[in-house]
């Protein structure tokens, strides 16, 4: 079997790095925050054994590929345009698409807006979140104190979040990826950030490494970043309520496809409040949803934390739209 090929391909006006393994129907695999192709290292070569041709990209602001300063080139239509230009680059009509944290979101509206080109989806963390009408934009529904805030609102403001993450970028990686569900001491919220010491400077001082992530896991990584800075991935986040704006005729719409969705209970995001019923109704918008797996004692990294589970039950899933 081939080893992981790389590439440069251009699509949707931007140069992208791919890594690609393996010959047979196409599975697109999307990264999340703050990743990078090389999140899937252990499902490219799972996918290629298996028969299926494992594409992951360096998604738009990440790695090698290239990072527009716009904060509105980061909108939804723009991710989901290169998932679609990345299968025009390729010459493939057709292809199953794969996403984790923030290429969920991806991958569920890709297979949303574009069923002609995605035959099958995978959520990874996030499930598909149905668009709400009422309450105004998604950052105004968000919870805030006067000494800390959910930390997508700290994202918010361009410079801030770079400044923090970006000062020490291994501990920054480290503490991110040591994140596991817990509750904030006063006043039990998920997520918030202090205000007066920030996202890392809140966090242990000398964080320790994951089992699940190596010695040249965390070196890649930090290479990655340390290369290219933090403003294109948190662009993503800074999108979020032009993605409700943008997004509005769609509202009420359901993905066509057979989908599945996997998490673990440990995962930050499913204990995010309402999650648990997003997660109890996702059948409703996801009407094809042919499982639901939610991994015991499993954190947010998916697909790093519990490689075997999580690769056979995407190869359970990828043979099912085979059949």
């Amino acid at each position: 079997m081939t080893a992981v090929q790389h590439r440069m391909i251009e699509t949707n006006g931007i140069s992208m790095h791919v890594a690609e393994q393996g010959e047979g129907p196409a599975v697109l695999l999307c990264h999340g925050f703050p990743e990078s192709w090389y999140s899937w290292r252990h499902q490219l070569r799972a996918l290629a054994e298996a028969g299926f041709r494992a594409i992951a990209p360096d998604m738009r602001g990440y790695g090698q590929t290239d990072a527009p300063p716009e904060i509105d080139r980061y909108s939804m239509f723009h991710l989901v345009g290169d998932m679609v230009g990345l299968l025009d680059a390729l010459g493939l009509e057709r292809a199953a698409i794969v996403g984790h944290d923030w290429g969920a979101p991806v991958a569920w509206h890709a297979a949303l807006l574009r069923p002609d080109r995605f035959r099958g989806v995978a959520g990874l963390s996030v499930p598909f979140r149905p668009r709400l009408a009422g309450g105004g934009p998604p950052t105004a529904r968000m919870p805030r104190r006067d000494d800390a805030v959910f930390y997508q609102l700290y994202f918010q403001d361009p410079g801030v979040a770079e400044a923090d993450l970006g000062r020490d970028v291994r501990r920054s990686l480290l503490t991110l990826f040591g994140i596991q569900f817990q509750r904030n001491a006063q006043g039990g919220e998920v997520g918030m950030v202090p205000l007066d010491r920030g996202m890392i400077g809140s966090a242990p001082a000398q964080p320790g490494r994951p089992p699940w992530l190596g010695e040249d896991d965390i070196a890649f990584y930090t290479a990655e970043f340390q290369r290219n800075g933090f403003r294109g991935p948190l662009n993503w986040y800074r999108n979020i309520d032009r993605n409700w704006e943008l997004l509005a005729p769609f509202a009420g719409a359901q993905i066509a496809c057979p989908a599945l969705y996997v998490a673990g209970d440990q995962d930050l995001v499913v204990h995010f409040p309402g999650m648990d019923q997003i997660i109890a109704n996702l059948s409703q918008s996801v009407p094809r949803l042919t499982r639901t797996v939610m991994l015991p004692g499993c954190g947010h990294w998916t697909q790093q934390e519990r490689v075997p589970e999580v690769n056979a039950a995407l190869i359970a899933f990828l043979r099912g739209l085979e059949a």
